[in-house]
């Protein structure tokens, strides 16, 4: 990356552009222009954003932006190539504990665990309230239909009442 970056600084330089003006018509910070000429890779988090960067700093610069991916992407297979997948594999964990850190907590991104099963509680409440309601239906049922003893009790009462 150190001689993509020394490229692009003499293309800049040759064109007569300094740094300030360079990251201002670009609307980067100058820090990120001299990481990417100086070929300080691991100044950016994000290496795709990195590559985008180039490719748009070699445009500024009137170069084919093709060629200059290009070998930006040798680069990146050779410096790639060298990390062994255990490596990979720590830095693909890490990454995943400082995303899940960084994010935001809101009610809306929270993901929630499942609540325990309420059913199994559920139907056996649900079985004797209803055993009960016929329970009380019955009664009541039992309690409007006239017994025969009722209805003597009654004729009973009108006799002793006429007797009266």
């Amino acid at each position: 990356m150190k001689e993509l970056g020394d490229y692009l600084r003499k293309t800049r330089i040759d064109n007569g552009v300094n740094l300030e003006e360079a990251a201002e018509d670009m609307n980067i910070s100058v820090t990120q222009l001299e990481n990417i000429e100086s070929g300080n890779v691991r100044a950016f988090k994000d290496i795709y954003k990195l590559k985008q960067y180039v490719k748009f700093y070699a445009k500024y610069l009137g170069l084919n932006p093709d060629k200059v991916i290009d070998q930006f992407n040798e680069f990146l297979f050779e410096h790639t190539s060298k990390i062994s997948l255990e490596d990979i594999k720590n830095a693909r964990d890490n990454s995943n504990d400082k995303e899940e850190s960084s994010k935001i907590k809101s009610p809306y991104t929270i993901i929630h665990e499942p609540k325990e099963n309420v059913l199994p509680i559920f139907v056996p409440i649900v079985v004797l309230i209803i055993i009960l309601i016929i329970a009380v239906l019955v009664l009541i049922g039992r309690a409007s239909r006239k017994s025969p003893r009722t209805s003597e009790l009654k004729s009973s009462k009108i006799e002793i009442g006429e007797l009266l």
